[in-house]
């Protein structure tokens, strides 16, 4: 029993879900979101959509709760948005952006230009005393966690003193150093 899969997922106002050939479109102010899928049924009754499966099969289970996940994060991500941050933690660490470009300075030597996709706002909020921060929005939960993704890789936290890009709120594995 798919205890994800099961509940239905409200559609709230403004938002419209079309469901043709295996293909499920949502449609809201934000923007528009399209999910090919497979194994199960998609049906859309009053202002809920329901996920279905036909038989207990391991792919069909497995299935079921993702592409009910998958449904509700996108009609969330049209409706409402995802939004990421990141904290930029060390000294000379900056972070500036121009429109969708932003420019990172993690101490290289040399600055990190990302151009990053046009469904991605980015905004970048640097006040004296506190580290920089990198704000990410968009409708399109994955492109927001896998820009994100990038964006951490380039100087991922260390665990002795904590510096590098981390998430807001992210709770770090500290280590003690050498004991003397």
């Amino acid at each position: 029993m798919s205890r994800i899969g099961n509940n239905p997922v409200v559609i709230p106002n403004g938002v419209t879900v079309d469901v043709k050939d295996n293909l499920i479109t949502v449609k809201g102010k934000l923007g528009e979101l399209t999910q090919p899928f497979e194994s199960v049924e998609i049906k859309v009754e009053d202002a809920n959509v329901l996920v279905t499966r036909s038989s207990d099969t391991k792919d069909q289970k497995a299935k079921h709760g993702l592409y009910r996940a998958l449904v509700n994060n996108m009609i969330k991500g049209v409706s409402e948005g995802w939004t990421k941050e990141l904290e930029l933690v060390g000294v000379g660490y900056r972070a500036s952006n121009q429109g969708n470009k932003l420019e990172l300075a993690l101490g290289f030597s040399h600055n990190i230009v990302l151009d990053l996709a046009a469904e991605v706002k980015v905004e970048t909020v640097s006040e004296k005393g506190k580290n920089p921060i990198v704000k990410l929005t968009s409708h399109d939960k994955q492109l927001v966690g896998q820009v994100a993704a990038k964006i951490r890789g380039f100087r991922r936290p260390e665990p002795y003193k904590g510096k590098g890009i981390k998430f807001v709120g992210e709770v770090l594995r500290r280590k003690a150093g050498k004991s003397a």
